[in-house]
């Protein structure tokens, strides 16, 4: 989809509370928050006593913290995370949002789907479905749904007697595409990803039911005027899902950059429980806090299909140009900088 021009753009920062955060998710903070923050309102100019980082115009920022995920969600993990966004130096306009304290809004939601027959209730066993909380990564799309209960409607639901049951959306034949920030035109099929993807999980192990990832971002990015969404390239998958559900739902989608990943020595992308990307807040780095601010940030473009799942460059950007922040480097050290970009730092007339 094209970007809005002459609109004041809305960034956002989602971290989930199910562990430590790590280098990877760092990484992508700070490009969503320097995206937004540098962005300003499309096609103008800084008024005169702006400044050159953050405009009077500049974009906004929201937090929210998503934990639908009730299974994997781990005390305190949620206030670490704020904490190492504010180590970070970076800063937030509204939020945090706490996704369990917003069902209504996601059940409300359902609902409208259900009424437009765009979803139907499905007994299928648990085990294909038990992913559909989380948010989808490319190595654990799942199986591709048989469609084995895509017969019914909506309606249907009234003669399940009492049987367990989850609410998928019916994918169309077309799937949707998108231009993406980063990577450009995307073009996918959703029928070879999975199919028929689940909204509503079905009550398990004595929890109830619960909106699945794909459904709650979706509400909660429409509802925070979010504009445009920066995030990992494992998750470029869930965007045409995520389109499908906003056209719906009648309601404007954002933007999507999907920026590559951060690996581990290993050549695995880094994950909370990998002890390599662990800790956002340095571990041998020091640890004293110190403002990003004056980090030269940019990304080389790469024409394979995993791209940055090599080792990792330096940081990525959307934009046809690197985002240059202001010249101060605010005290970032050389061992910060590697920590933010994936590689050793170097000065800006190097990149």
């Amino acid at each position: 989809m094209a970007r809005i021009e002459n609109l004041s753009v809305v960034g956002r920062l989602a971290p989930s509370p199910t562990g430590a955060q790590h280098v990877g998710n760092a990484r992508t903070y700070l490009i969503a928050w320097l995206s937004a923050r540098t962005a300003g309102k499309r096609g103008q100019s800084p008024s005169q006593g702006d400044s050159p980082l953050f405009p009077a115009a500049s974009g906004r920022v929201v937090l929210r913290i998503e934990d639908i995920d009730s299974p994997r969600v781990k005390a305190g993990a949620a206030e670490q995370a704020c904490a190492d966004l504010t180590w970070l130096g970076l800063d937030w306009d509204e939020g945090p949002v706490i996704q369990t304290s917003r069902l209504p809004l996601y059940a409300a939601a359902l609902e409208r789907l259900r009424q437009n027959d765009v979803v139907y209730p499905c007994t299928c066993s648990r085990s294909d479905v038990d992913r559909a909380a989380s948010a989808p990564h490319l190595d654990h799309e799942g199986p591709v749904y048989p469609g084995t209960c895509a017969s019914r409607r909506a309606a249907d639901v009234t003669v399940l007697e009492g049987r367990p049951y989850c609410w998928r959306f019916r994918v169309p034949e077309m799937t949707p595409e998108f231009v993406d920030g980063f990577l450009g035109p995307v073009r996918l099929d959703l029928h070879s990803l999975g199919g028929d993807f689940v909204v509503w999980k079905a009550p398990r192990g004595g929890l109830p039911d619960t909106p699945a990832y794909q459904l709650a971002v979706v509400v909660d990015d429409a509802a925070q005027g979010v504009t445009e969404v920066v995030r990992g390239d494992d998750l470029v998958p869930s965007t045409p899902r995520q389109l499908l559900l906003y056209a719906a739902l009648g309601l404007t989608p954002p933007g999507f950059i999907h920026v590559p990943l951060v690996v581990g020595p290993d050549g695995r992308r880094l994950a909370k429980r990998h002890p390599p990307g662990r800790a956002a807040r340095g571990g041998g780095a020091g640890g004293e806090p110190r403002r990003p601010a004056g980090v030269v940030v940019r990304v080389d473009r790469r024409d394979s299909a995993d791209a940055g799942r090599g080792t990792p460059d330096t940081v990525s950007t959307r934009h046809d140009s690197a985002f240059t922040v202001c010249p101060d480097a605010g005290g970032v050290a050389r061992d910060r900088v590697w920590l933010l970009s994936g590689s050793p730092s170097r000065s800006a007339s190097q990149r």
